[in-house]
């Protein structure tokens, strides 16, 4: 068996082919991973070290139990989570069932990571119905196919950022200097889709590249939304060829999207080494309008608290408690 019949076997295994992703706009952390989660696209990105390492179809919340978006942290991980579920949804079931033990008939599916502050109950789980995914079906937690849930919990690091965002477009170079682009539903009703910078970021490419394109062929992928990219300078049989690169479109810039430079080290200084002159400057000064002392380490600052009826706990081998939407 060649490569490439070997490689085409394992994108069929999965279920999913990157070659038919376009990226998004974004700029992930130059070291260590970070997780983007494009709510349109009903994709999540995973980088490492600002290079895309990996991408998993999705299914997110409902227009009416959304996933939230903004910035976020990956949480804790529960393996053969049990499904405690919430007043809310038991009442939408209507079956009586309060919990759900971990196994074959477990929405859960085998792994449950947090995401983001666990007062928002928000996590990345497997299902037990992976037709579901991708799709826009959730309570407002992501749903990721049992075996790619597994997957991305053994890889994702507790700790690593990651992104909720809502891109409506994206706009790709491939390998053959072609340009793609996709244009998704919108699931929230966001309306966000900034048309006059992405004509503008193609403008600029075609330009640079010496190519035109044609406003009509632009207009009518926008229109139609289908979510699978369209090559604007191909032939009638072009192929999109890896890799890809993002172009950073919602500037309206014909540059390629890049990773977050990374911070610079700060090296501490040795007062008793400073020259006279630079320790002269740190002398105390005298504060006009004090500032109010902050409050003992040891105090916790006062929280809001979340209804019991909108939560789920879920517990792990040392019955650590795990609250979700599902």
């Amino acid at each position: 068996m060649n490569k490439t019949i070997c490689r085409t076997a394992a994108l069929l295994i999965s279920g999913f082919s990157y070659a038919n992703t376009v990226i998004p706009d974004v700029s992930p952390v130059a070291q260590g991973q970070h997780v983007f989660i494009n709510i349109p696209q009903q994709r999540l990105f995973l980088y490492t070290d600002g290079k895309l390492t990996k991408v998993y179809p999705v299914a997110v919340g409902r227009a009416m139990t959304q996933t939230n978006l903004g910035e976020h942290k990956i949480g804790a991980k529960a393996y053969n989570p049990v499904w405690h579920i919430p007043k809310s949804i038991q009442k939408e079931r209507g079956d009586g069932v309060k919990t759900i033990a971990a196994g074959p008939d477990n929405p859960l599916g085998p792994v449950f990571v947090r995401l983001g502050d666990p007062k928002l109950g928000l996590g990345i789980h497997g299902t037990n119905a992976p037709a579901s995914v991708p799709g826009v079906r959730s309570h407002g937690c992501v749903r990721m196919k049992s075996p790619d849930a597994l997957e991305f919990a053994k890889t994702i690091a507790s700790g690593s950022p990651a992104s909720v965002i809502y891109q409506m477009a994206g706009l790709n170079e491939d390998a053959d200097r072609n340009l793609w682009l996709a244009a998704f539903r919108d699931p929230y009703g966001k309306n966000n889709l900034d048309t006059a910078s992405l004509k503008k970021s193609i403008g600029q490419w075609a330009k640079t590249q010496g190519k035109t394109i044609a406003s009509d062929k632009i207009d009518a992928v926008l229109k139609a939304r289908t979510g699978a990219p369209v090559c604007l300078t191909c032939g009638k049989n072009g192929k999109m060829k890896m890799p890809l690169k993002s172009l950073a479109w919602i500037q309206g810039s014909s540059s390629y999207s890049q990773a977050e430079a990374p911070k610079p080290k700060i090296t501490p200084v040795n007062p008793a080494e400073q020259p006279v002159a630079q320790a002269a400057e740190q002398l105390p000064v005298q504060i006009v309008h004090p500032i109010p002392a902050l409050p003992p380490a040891d105090v916790e600052p006062v929280t809001e608290s979340v209804p019991q009826a909108e939560t789920e706990t879920f517990k792990n081998t040392a019955s650590e408690p795990f609250d979700s939407l599902f």
